[in-house]
């Protein structure tokens, strides 16, 4: 008998834009824990117990029913009451909770007993304010004060209002309760229902936690469980964005058409609005609970997967990015004139200036990847006048990149943080400890990691495409010499010939650092990596030191600094998977490319609901064993729901030409994806349906819809200009 095996961690996550509510899986908020109800880097509600007479209800079964929405219930334990005994199990307490603005619970309570039961519902909720970093940290420090108010406000309704001030910081959390079947009272720092049931009755009340910031009061938008049957606000908002992606339609892999769906729906629940005058556009956010906010380089990357399934992401990653490129040096944050930032906060601890994040620019390759990233828009929209808009922000890329990117001057990208609290590591592995020698000590700033050279190589040539594309020849010419000269360089300087692999980096006195790690994978998604070193790099990237079975290590399990339960020193990260894969494919190895892909989506199968974190355990993979989870990953996360739909943008070899109204594909379809189908593809202006398939080991693809003026051709097979 196969037994199922579901991976994840004990808590119940909730979550809608920038407002999310992790609980235990029983519901409740401690505050000693990464627990409560966030928003705008805050911790509104640090505390929250129910009770039956004084006691815990016990756990029945709790699930998340959608990405927004959670159910719990719970029974009562052995009571004594002063009416007597109140058996076990005989008392149900159905809680339902949905996150849409603010969050609204649903209480129902029914005797399911034979005799009229009477007893107390309490609860207890604190507000601690805490700032995010408090919260990840475990360390908090009281600045300034809480205000506490029990009362009936003008429609009669009661409430508990919470208020914290510090210094002009404003928060407050009100707990509203609307059409209570008894009214509640309020003592002790408990709020108490007397309830009287006879068998069979319900008790029902609703509950509105409202969130108050940026002077606005965030309101529940979901309306009272009890007219189920109706499709919800919060539902109709999943449907509508299900409507504006493509879909995977059908395949007969059934694991992945739940994790793709899946994904779909976790990028719809990081959806932030971002407000640029009187515009609202749509900007990812990096993940829950840690990373709830507009990010450069997880904004960016999230971005370019989902130019298959959500293109406008790029836009608004763009617009919103380019409103903050940084115009002055500020070595507080790390800021130089044209660089991207790393992020934004609004917390207390960022609105006191505690912390550089105002925003914080230390991040090295967001400045490249934002340059790939307005490039990739213009190959799916194919409006290079739209796109102009942005061309005074990519040319102060590209100044950031030849003056302040390179701290040496020697042609390569280097970092070292100027900030007395700046990040240490500035690539995608900004760990504190994540760049090691082969003997596993830590490397020092200045470092050049490998990748930013390829990301500045294909930053450079894509550029060079837009630049003729907007009618200045010259200049594309221009960028075209130094990315060859770059690369050409860049072999000469990172190739290790002890190892036929590529280096880590180079160290402060230039010296290759010959770590293994991941991160030449990403040299050959950017295409730095000449031909005929490509095989090896692949072959490497999959020997039994990186490849653990579930996908590729940051780090090679040879190496001493090697932790398989480490942030980035051996854990398996997806979206690195799928920018290799990528990497894989572009250089003709497509079953390699393959194997990533077979093994990330093996990965989302075992998680629950299919939903892949941010990162898992680097242990090697053996027969009948399943992936082992990271202590605090965020899920979601959105660099990893968007490397699903990278790995099957490079399974099908989607490349978009939108400018000439063409769409490549180059479909190799492995045994166990034999078929799928992509509704609502969008070229351009065009959307299209698509199906690929596999027959006697070739694959195949047709259209099932007129293509309008969208071409679809076989990469390799274009016809003659």
């Amino acid at each position: 008998m196969t037994v199922e095996i579901k991976v994840g961690p004990p808590v119940l996550t909730i979550n809608q834009g920038n407002t999310f509510m992790i609980t235990t899986e029983d519901g409740q908020i401690d505050r000693e824990a990464a627990l409560g109800v966030f928003a705008q880097d805050t911790r509104f509600i640090s505390y929250y117990h129910l009770f039956i007479d004084m006691q815990q209800w016990q756990l029945l079964t709790s699930c998340q029913v959608k990405y927004f929405a959670a159910r719990l219930h719970l029974t009562n334990p052995r009571i004594e009451t002063e009416a007597g005994i109140l058996p076990a199990r005989t008392i149900g307490l159905r809680l339902e909770r949905c996150v849409g603005g603010g969050i609204h619970e649903d209480f129902y309570i029914t005797n399911y007993g034979s005799k009229r039961a009477s007893f107390y519902f309490g609860m207890v909720q604190r507000c601690d304010f805490a700032d995010i970093f408090e919260v990840k940290a475990r360390q908090f420090v009281q600045r300034g004060r809480l205000f506490s108010e029990w009362r009936q406000n003008q429609s009669g309704e009661y409430e508990s209002i919470t208020t914290y001030e510090h210094k002009g910081f404003h928060r407050q959390t009100i707990y509203r309760f609307v059409k209570p079947s008894s009214p509640p009272s309020y003592a002790n720092g408990r709020i108490i229902f007397e309830i009287s049931l006879d068998p069979g009755q319900t008790w029902h009340t609703c509950g509105y936690i409202i969130l108050v910031y940026d002077g606005r009061m965030h309101e529940p938008t979901e309306a009272c469980h009890a007219t189920l049957g109706r499709q919800t606000p919060m539902e109709r908002h999943q449907t509508q964005w299900r409507k504006q992606c493509t879909q995977l339609l059908s395949s007969s892999n059934d694991q992945v058409v739940h994790a793709f769906q899946e994904a779909v729906d976790d990028m719809s629940s990081l959806r932030l609005h971002l407000r640029h005058g009187s515009e609202e556009i749509w900007v990812p956010a990096a993940g829950v609970p840690w990373f709830v906010t507009l990010f450069g380089r997880d904004s960016l990357i999230v971005s370019f997967q989902n130019m298959m399934v959500y293109p406008f992401f790029a836009l608004g990653a763009l617009r919103a990015l380019a409103e903050f490129q940084s115009a002055a040096i500020d070595d507080w944050r790390d800021a130089e004139p044209g660089k991207i930032l790393h992020e934004i906060r609004f917390g207390e601890l960022a609105y006191l200036n505690r912390i550089p994040h105002t925003p914080y620019y230390g991040t090295h390759d967001a400045t490249s990847l934002y340059l790939i990233v307005l490039s990739e828009a213009y190959r799916w929209f194919g409006d290079a006048e739209m796109l102009k808009s942005f061309r005074g922000t990519a040319e102060r890329c590209l100044a950031w990149i030849d003056r302040y990117g390179d701290l040496d001057g020697d042609g390569f990208q280097e970092y070292k943080t100027r900030s007395p609290v700046g990040y240490h590591n500035q690539g995608w592995k900004d760990a504190y400890d994540a760049v090691v020698y082969p003997d596993g000590s830590q490397v020092e700033a200045p470092i050049a990691l490998c990748e930013f050279q390829g990301y500045v190589y294909d930053a450079k040539r894509r550029m060079a495409e837009l630049f003729r594309a907007w009618e200045e020849p010259a200049r594309a010419a221009e960028l075209e010499r130094e990315a060859a000269l770059l690369k050409q360089r860049f072999n000469e300087a990172f190739w290790a010939d002890s190892e036929k692999f590529y280096a880590f980096g180079l160290d402060p006195k230039k010296a290759r650092i010959e770590t293994i790690v991941s991160n030449p994978g990403h040299c050959l998604w950017s295409g730095i990596v000449p031909q005929e070193k490509a095989g090896r790099v692949v072959h490497r990237l999959l020997e039994e030191d990186l490849f653990s079975g579930w996908g590729i290590r940051t780090l090679s399990s040879r190496n001493p600094a090697y932790n398989p339960f480490s942030y980035q020193l051996g854990s398996v990260w997806p979206h690195d998977n799928g920018i290799i894969a990528a990497g894989f494919k572009r250089y003709g190895f497509d079953n390699e490319a393959n194997l990533i892909a077979k093994a990330i989506f093996e990965v989302a199968g075992f998680f629950d609901q299919y939903r892949l974190p941010e990162l898992f355990s680097g242990l090697q993979r053996v027969n009948g064993d399943f992936p082992v989870q990271y202590l605090g990953a965020s899920i979601p996360q959105a660099w990893a729901a968007g490397s699903l739909f990278h790995l099957i943008r490079t399974i099908l070899g989607l490349e978009a030409d939108a400018p000439h109204r063409r769409l490549y594909v180059r479909p190799t379809l492995p045994e166990w994806l034999p078929d799928l189908t992509l509704s609502g593809l969008r070229i351009g202006k065009v959307k299209i349906n698509i199906q690929f398939y596999r027959k006697e080991n070739s694959s195949y693809w047709k259209v099932l819809n007129p293509e309008g003026e969208i071409e679809v051709l076989e990469k390799g097979k274009e016809p003659e200009v």
